[in-house]
């Protein structure tokens, strides 16, 4: 059995009588490479937004009128007539506001904890502030990814479930993923976590 820190009394109680592979805890909630992705495309997001932030409110601040079009009449605004802006800006102000969204919570997910997991012949035990999530071995559907080393490594389950993403090739499946973040030996842990899946399989083997 593999287990790298001592556990939570609520975590021990909720395993029971149980026979444990594995018990972690992880460094983070997901790969800092997921986080990092989600902040860059945040700081690219607001980049493209301030663009129309300064080409609308940039004069207007310098105390000069800005001249555009709205349903196809000429409209002039500026430091004293700001009511033609008002509903651009609203709108600008939403996509602004959007992107600052995406950049707290790649920031966010960067730095927060990841939570024990623990393995055991039927299910997998999560446990994060005090929230106990069981998910049984059946419910995985055999695909998985790991990285890094010895030390720090990456496992990726992906679930059974999951829900359809529209693309610009159109709609795709995308399977929910459970992350097991920086943490020791998961080269090893991957092999159990894939032997119990196996085990737990419940589609019929093919003849």
């Amino acid at each position: 059995m593999i287990e790298n820190i001592p556990l939570p009394e609520d975590l021990i109680v909720a395993i029971g009588s149980e026979s444990k592979d594995f018990a972690v805890k992880c460094r983070r909630a997901q790969p800092a490479r997921k986080s990092i992705a989600t902040i860059f495309f945040g700081v690219i997001w607001l980049a493209f937004m301030n663009i129309f932030v300064v080409a609308f409110f940039g004069p207007i601040i310098k105390g000069k009128e800005v001249e555009f079009t709205a349903n196809g009449v000429p409209v002039v605004a500026g430091p004293g007539n700001l009511e033609p802006v008002t509903v651009p800006g609203l709108i600008i102000g939403a996509f602004v506001l959007v992107g600052f969204g995406i950049l707290g919570s790649g920031i966010y997910l960067l730095f927060k904890k990841g939570g024990y997991f623990a393995g055991t012949t039927e299910r997998l035990v999560i446990y994060k502030k005090g929230k106990i999530r069981s998910i049984d071995w059946e419910q995985f559907s055999g695909d998985i990814e790991v990285n890094g080393n010895v030390r720090h490594g990456t496992i990726s389950l992906q679930l059974r479930t999951g829900q359809m993403v529209s693309g610009k090739n159109g709609s795709r499946y995308v399977p929910d993923i459970i992350y097991i973040t920086g943490i020791p030996n998961a080269f090893e842990i991957e092999q159990l976590c894939r032997k119990r899946i196996k085990e737990n399989d419940p589609t019929p083997p093919s003849l």
